[in-house]
């Protein structure tokens, strides 16, 4: 049965109606809600219409850098690097640096969204965690921000479960990497070492994502064109569920990450190589799941409950 997409519109429609909430009562600084709504609504149109007629690359592309470009320049750029022992100034290199990383959020999100649940279910998991970390650092208009996305997401996630009766669409995951890239930005300006932590939440699609796109460059494949050959989709093949991968990701964000994201922020001098421990083993599974290989010839786990394949295979047998 066709599966409807763009469902994201929802998301975007209801958190930025929360955001317009929040900032009339003055809790949500005015320079993080105009990086949200200016840009994040750039984003949903660009999205919408990519839904309805897929776009040309450079012209999503523009739309791409001139929603990141909004957000920066609101945000007024990226802040001091934490190296632990000290911290560096970037200078206008950190202005390009959020710039390209806030583009490659929002591409990289569109990227993992590839099986039911997956990319609404991180979201959930990184804004809740990432919220309660900023609400222990005593920052609570950017925590309030985090929860409302995972709220957003959560009423969603009811239809986009596997198997899933909407999907999310560009228009709800280029927004999700988007929000979550101004989060990160937003709050390493006021505390520096917190950008570790988020990389920490984050690490699961970043590990992924980086690596496929780095591994298919090496073959001198493109990048950009859709492709199966994410280490998640060789995962949900090979476990032939949906269901698995989704639990298993949110798993090891709880388990795993968040420990040492809280870690993080309880000795910041030590929270670089927390980030490289906590990817470690996210980098072997990547390679473990051939991410950045070509994916056999073969369908791909079927977007339906087995009860339904079984009744469909009997109908075809004449059963």
């Amino acid at each position: 049965m066709p599966i409807p997409r763009g469902g994201g519109l929802g998301i975007v429609v209801t958190f930025l109606l929360a955001i317009l909430i929040l900032t009339h009562y003055g809790l949500v600084a005015a320079n993080v809600s105009e990086a949200l709504l200016g840009g994040g609504t750039l984003l949903a149109v660009v999205g919408l219409l990519d839904d309805q007629a897929s776009l040309p690359v450079g012209v999503r592309c523009l739309f791409h850098f001139a929603a990141a470009g909004w957000a920066i320049w609101s945000l007024q750029g990226m802040a001091p690097l934490h190296l632990g022992w000290t911290t560096w100034e970037w200078s206008w290199f950190g202005h390009l640096l959020a710039l390209v990383g806030l583009v490659w959020m929002i591409n990289l999100y569109n990227f993992m969204d590839g099986i039911d649940g997956l990319a609404c279910s991180e979201a959930v998991c990184v804004c809740v965690l990432g919220g309660l970390l900023l609400a222990g650092q005593g920052n609570f208009n950017l925590a309030q921000v985090a929860l409302m996305l995972a709220c957003a997401c959560a009423g969603f996630l009811v239809w986009n479960w596997p198997p899933a009766s909407i999907f999310l669409g560009d228009v709800g995951s280029g927004f999700l990497g988007f929000v979550l890239g101004v989060l990160v930005i937003a709050s390493s300006k006021q505390q520096p070492a917190l950008i570790w932590s988020w990389l920490i939440l984050l690490a699961v699609f970043v590990v992924d994502a980086t690596l496929t796109l780095l591994m298919r460059a090496i073959r001198g494949q493109c990048w950009y064109e859709a492709h199966r050959s994410h280490a998640y989709q060789h995962a949900s093949r090979l476990w032939k569920s949906h269901v698995r991968v989704t639990v298993g990701v949110s798993v090891v964000n709880v388990v795993w990450l968040f420990p040492i994201a809280w870690l993080a922020t309880k000795l910041p001098i030590i929270a670089p190589l927390l980030t490289f421990v906590a990817m470690l083993p996210l980098i072997w599974a990547a390679f473990h799941f051939r991410a950045g290989q070509k994916a056999p010839l073969i369908q791909d786990v079927p977007r339906a409950s087995d009860a339904f394949q079984t009744r469909r295979a009997g109908y075809l047998s004449g059963g």
